[in-house]
């Protein structure tokens, strides 16, 4: 049962089999939050192909006819058509749409989305990639920001947007995303000076001037270029009205300049005239042999007002300390008033605890006399202490962490999946070590399960394998889903499968597996299922779905909190789940009402086991606080904490009255009461 209990948060992101990744897809991809969990992760990583140039910008011929308008229909990324190429001119590039059903306009410019900021000019000289578009805003990534769930969005409209568009989970940042941000910075545009307002008229939408800049740079240094720009516009610095100028035809017009005025102007000079005559009244000119001096005055004046913008400073720190200064002395005050309360409570109280105590303590000593008493007398039998479960052996041979386990009751045979991509098949009854490794996937091995003498296999290659346990030989290797097979389990003569918001069903036949169904309308990785009797038990994120085996139907959906469901397991009575948020919910099996939330673990409950006897219903809880925890179904209390392992414990197993767990330690410990 605890075979199926694996966990798709370890497999949404990069393959370091023990690294601690910080991504969800839903809870990360789908989920309102970001799980932090361990274990290796797998996400679709879109890259963006740099300009063949290692220059930062370059010149080329232009037409007039250039944009930057594309067309964009915002949709999760496995279902985006084949984009459209359009014909391109020599330099700007064109698209009209990326497929016939959108008709939302995607802006290729850095823009605040905000009415009253201008947006500057932005063309890029080829097509961006639509992975490179943040789906609020319809338009190239300005700051991108990656957040809770997962997904990536500008940083503007991350804080501005409640919900993500993909699983409208609340959205919150977490961390810029250079990656994105560095590929966007290696885009070439059009120089803003090179560009004008297009032809349409439509706001924003801007194309190439043919009598512009005909350079092309690198988005992330287009402020360096367009600074030396010589198409930039500039002002005659000797009188504002002449007329426009490019930076190119600054040098030839102030030699030609009728404005020019002479430099001791601020003291009184009325000099105006070109160049040429400039040269002769600077000979002249009363101001120029008293310029030191004046310079020098300019500068004391000027050290002067430094002096007293910093005083000013100086004096509003002051008062601005001074009114903190105030407000923590009366909060001191009232903090001390208060303190004084609660001491003459808390004094009271503990007279009164103080009192009761002691008559607790007396009738607990006539309690302890009468119970001596009867022990002398033998009227009392023996004592029948608390089953208590010990660790009584190690399986190491894993090179990386333990993610599944199955047992084959038949032979006494534990397998175990990990990281290290092989399965080992342990000897729990005579030798007690490992028989043998079985290889054969390409990724980690994340979910087994056995039917008859066949065991299946799932791993994040995406493939189930199936194996013959007599001969402990590979039969067949089945591409089973387009996303990592997360858990296994199966029931009437079928094999379950859960993976990315899907669940399928395969017949068994011999060593075939025959799809007969896929089950769907689920809202996040399938990380746990169960089969009981004739239902299926599936759990996503805060959801609990239960399936008619018989008709493939859902019959009933039960809700949760504290995130995603890692964990199922199901006993006489009750439905218990373990979720992201360290909780253990648990309902009536009959009324499906929940009864009772357990609490204790500090980290996500991984795992559950169940072992029932006549007397009583034990469960074991697994977590990422390398703990397990026994619980009593009786009381819904625990009754005892187990501490061995060295690192999260991922996986437990159950077989004639043993405890198997499986850790990121990368052993398998033995458990027995």
């Amino acid at each position: 049962m605890s075979s199926s209990k694996t966990r798709y948060n370890r497999f949404s992101g990069g393959a370091a089999a023990a690294a601690i990744i910080n991504i969800s897809t839903a809870d990360n991809i789908n989920g309102n939050r970001m799980e932090s969990t361990f274990g290796p992760t797998f996400s679709t990583v879109t890259p963006v192909a740099k300009a063949e140039t290692s220059n930062n910008y370059k010149q080329h011929r232009r037409t007039p006819s250039s944009s930057s308008t594309l067309t964009y229909s915002p949709r999760d990324e496995d279902d985006m058509p084949p984009i459209s190429t359009p014909r391109r001119s020599d330099s700007a590039i064109s698209v009209r749409s990326l497929h016939s059903e959108s008709n939302m306009s995607l802006r290729s410019t850095f823009s605040l989305h905000e009415e009253e900021e201008d947006a500057e000019p932005q063309v890029f000289a080829e097509q961006p990639s639509v992975k490179l578009c943040c789906q609020l805003c319809c338009s190239v990534f300005k700051d991108p920001v990656i957040t809770t769930c997962g997904h990536t969005f500008c940083r503007r409209c991350a804080l501005t947007s409640e919900k993500c568009p993909v699983d409208n989970s609340k959205l919150t940042v977490v961390v810029n995303n250079i990656a994105v941000a560095e590929q966007i910075g290696e885009l070439f545009i059009h120089c803003k000076y090179g560009c004008q307002p297009a032809a349409s008229g439509k706001p924003g939408s801007f194309e190439v001037d043919p009598l512009g800049c005909p350079f092309t740079i690198k988005l992330s240094t287009r402020k360096d270029h367009e600074v030396s720009c010589d198409y930039r516009p500039v002002r005659c610095p000797n009188n504002p009205s002449c007329p426009p100028l490019l930076t190119m035809n600054l040098e030839a017009h102030l030699k030609e300049c009728e404005h020019i005025k002479c430099p001791h102007s601020k003291y009184g000079c009325t000099f105006i005239g070109n160049q040429d005559t400039y040269e002769t009244h600077l000979e002249v000119c009363k101001f120029e042999g008293l310029k030191e001096f004046l310079q020098q005055t300019d500068d004391r004046f000027h050290e002067m007002q430094v002096m007293l913008a910093q005083k000013d400073q100086d004096i509003s720190f002051l008062r601005a300390m001074l009114g903190k200064l105030s407000e923590k002395l009366d909060q001191l005050e009232k903090n001390l008033d208060l303190k004084f309360d609660v001491l003459d409570e808390n004094q009271s109280k503990l007279s009164e605890d103080l009192m009761e105590f002691r008559r607790d303590a007396s009738m607990l000593n006539d309690e302890l006399s009468h119970i001596n008493a009867r022990l002398n007398m033998g009227i009392l039998g023996s004592y029948d202490p608390q089953q208590i479960f010990k660790c009584k052996g190690t399986f190491v041979g894993h090179q990386g962490p333990v993610w599944c386990l199955c047992v084959y009751s038949t032979g006494d045979l534990l397998f175990s999946g990990s990281s290290d991509k092989t399965i080992k098949v342990w000897d729990t009854c005579t030798t007690y070590k490992c028989q043998k490794t079985l290889e054969g996937h390409d990724g980690i091995v994340l979910a087994l399960c056995i039917q008859g003498n066949r065991l299946y296999s799932g791993s994040a290659d995406c493939t189930i394998i199936v194996w013959d346990i007599q001969t402990l030989q590979k039969v067949n290797t089945i591409r089973a889903h387009d996303n990592p097979v997360c858990t296994l389990v199966s029931s009437h003569n079928m094999l379950f499968s859960g993976s990315l918001k899907a669940i399928k069903v395969w017949d068994i036949v011999g060593t075939e597996l025959k799809l007969k169904k896929e089950l769907t309308g689920l809202n996040h990785w399938v990380r746990a299922l169960v089969a009981s009797q004739n239902h299926l038990y599936s759990g996503s994120y805060q959801t609990i779905k239960i399936w008619d085996i018989r008709s493939l139907e859902c019959v009933h959906v039960l809700q949760t909190s504290g995130g995603s469901v890692y964990s199922i397991a199901v006993t006489n009575h009750h439905i218990v789940c373990g979720t992201y948020e360290n909780l253990i919910h648990v309902w009536d099996i009959e009324s499906k009402e929940q009864v009772r939330t357990l609490t204790g673990h500090v980290g996500t409950v991984y795992a559950l086991a169940v072992i029932s006897t006549p007397d009583q219903t034990k469960v074991f809880s697994a977590s990422y606080d390398r703990s397990l925890r026994v619980w009593s179904m009786d009381n819904m209390i625990c009754t005892q904490t187990l501490l061995r392992h060295q690192g999260s414990v991922t996986a437990l197993a159950v077989s004639r009255g043993r405890l198997f767990s499986g850790a990121v330690d990368s052993t398998v410990k033995v458990w027995t009461c």
